[in-house]
């Protein structure tokens, strides 16, 4: 239904001067899918309010409604094009009055899970990178073309916003950090299994492809109460983002899926010091793909943690387990040399993580496994609050390069959530006893004793001459082709 209209949205954004990359369409769109929506949703709250004989305020002036200055429709609702802005008086309207009405929200009020202050965040982290007035007045008829009325066009809203987040991930450099593999979250949900009631929260919420994962999870797991669906709408799902871009395209992506009022907080999670977490900060679950590929904090930052290093993921890690509730889960996509790095910071946390939690599993991911980037990964799974007894792994292999023309996907993974309710082993799955891990430098490597490596015994030179006789074969057979073609 919908389709055509993002190619077309994208289409004037390659058009315009000011926007050059995926990530530029994507923080674009944005905002002005937000503004979009939150036109929609308050003609819906203006309805209901009047069948409930209720007075209904609008967040916003009339005159920074989408319907008075983006689409200006008359009684019949056909668009009155003698009241409309394009060009330089369109851009000026927006650069000059609305993004400044907008920012102004997060000064307006302290309670940051109001709609009121998320529109100030968003406006206070993003500006208008469109150069040309007459291409904002194409996108945003194009936008107006969208409905996020009924529930089918949320779903496939939701789906097509996906795809552009997607597509962030496959724009390299850090495009990785903008999204992970959903097949791969899917997974990990089924595995953590979270329940209505519980507190999910992923301090480095990106996209918010975890959360919103989890959400379809519990939403689709039983006929909820009106009173549960309050609970998972308002007092279920937290998180932390650093990066404005993310942070507004992760506000985005949850109100699009359902989640209207996100409790999503714009900062750097790794300000706060992990010993001031208490008892009532703590959460039932937590599921987070922090930022690796070589990013550092400075000093500052490491203070706040025990275990002091430069390294992004160990600090988040650190977090993590210290914002875990006793019996509570979480599962951690980390880089794979956390395993086997033999630097002090890397053992002492090894050494946390299996003394203050039950690590009971780690899923080997193949290289390729996150577009955008080059490193090679693994989840954590692990339990707080009591200490790690068996480790099970299982190294996913699919037999095939992975890439953005053959991602990972649900068929994938479908073996290792199988076989991880019972923990059995495989050619690509075993089990380890916490006795046979060294307490000395604690190595969890990947080494897999189902695979025996076959070890060439042979000497220097004994493999050249192999070399040199195969090399012989080689020009015989090419000299015999050659002969057959001169004949002809």
């Amino acid at each position: 239904m919908f389709e055509q209209v993002f190619k077309n949205i994208d289409n004037a954004f390659r058009e315009d001067d000011g926007c050059s990359t995926e990530l530029d369409y994507a923080e674009q769109s944005s905002w002005i899918l937000f503004l979009k929506w939150l036109d929609d949703y308050e003609k819906d709250k203006a309805i209901k309010s009047k069948l409930e004989n209720k007075e209904f305020k609008p967040v916003l002036k009339k005159e920074f409604q989408w319907s008075t200055w983006a689409v200006v429709k008359d009684k019949v609702g056909k668009v009155d094009f003698n009241k409309i802005l394009t060009g330089p008086d369109l851009k000026s309207f927006i650069d000059d009055k609305l993004f400044p009405y907008l920012k102004s929200f997060r000064n307006n009020t302290k309670d940051t899970n109001t709609l009121e202050y998320k529109i100030g965040e968003i406006f206070h982290e993003i500006k208008n990178k469109l150069s040309d007035g007459y291409s904002i007045r194409e996108v945003v008829d194009a936008v107006d073309k969208l409905q996020f009325k009924s529930s089918e066009q949320k779903h496939e809203l939701s789906a097509l916003y996906e795809e552009k987040i997607k597509n962030m991930g496959n724009s390299g450099r850090n495009g990785g950090e903008y999204y992970t593999p959903r097949a791969l979250i899917k997974s990990i949900i089924q595995i953590i299994d979270p329940k209505i009631g519980e507190t999910i929260y992923d301090g480095a919420v990106g996209s918010a492809g975890f959360l919103i994962e989890a959400y379809e999870h519990m939403n689709k797991s039983k006929s909820l109460t009106t009173s549960e669906l309050k609970t998972l709408q308002n007092k279920t799902f937290y998180g932390i983002e650093k990066i404005s871009l993310a942070y507004v395209i992760g506000l985005m992506n949850m109100i699009l899926h359902g989640i209207e009022s996100p409790n999503i907080i714009r900062k750097n999670t790794l300000e706060d010091n992990i010993q001031e977490i208490q008892n009532k900060d703590r959460v039932d679950v937590i599921l987070a793909n922090p930022p690796f590929g070589g990013k550092t904090e400075k000093k500052h930052i490491q203070e706040n943690f025990p275990i002091r290093t430069s390294e992004t993921s160990y600090l988040f890690l650190q977090h993590f387990i210290k914002k875990l509730k006793v019996g509570g889960r979480a599962a951690v996509v980390i880089k794979n040399t956390f395993l086997s790095n033999t630097d002090n910071s890397s053992i002492s946390l090894r050494k946390q993580l299996l003394e203050e939690c039950n690590l009971f599993t780690i899923l080997d991911l193949p290289g390729g496994a996150f577009l955008g980037t080059g490193v090679k990964t693994v989840v954590l799974f692990f339990e707080k609050g009591k200490p790690t007894e068996y480790l099970w792994y299982y190294q996913l292999n699919v037999e095939r390069n992975i890439g953005k023309t053959n991602p990972l996907n649900e068929n994938d993974l479908e073996d290792f959530i199988k076989l991880s309710k019972k923990q059995s082993s495989t050619d690509n799955s075993w089990t380890i006893n916490i006795d046979k891990v060294d307490t000395k430098i604690f190595d969890l490597s990947v080494k897999n004793p189902n695979k025996v490596e076959m070890i060439d015994n042979r000497s220097p030179e004994e493999i050249i001459s192999e070399i040199e006789i195969l090399d012989k074969q080689s020009l015989e057979k090419f000299k015999n082709i050659k002969g057959l073609i001169d004949k002809e």
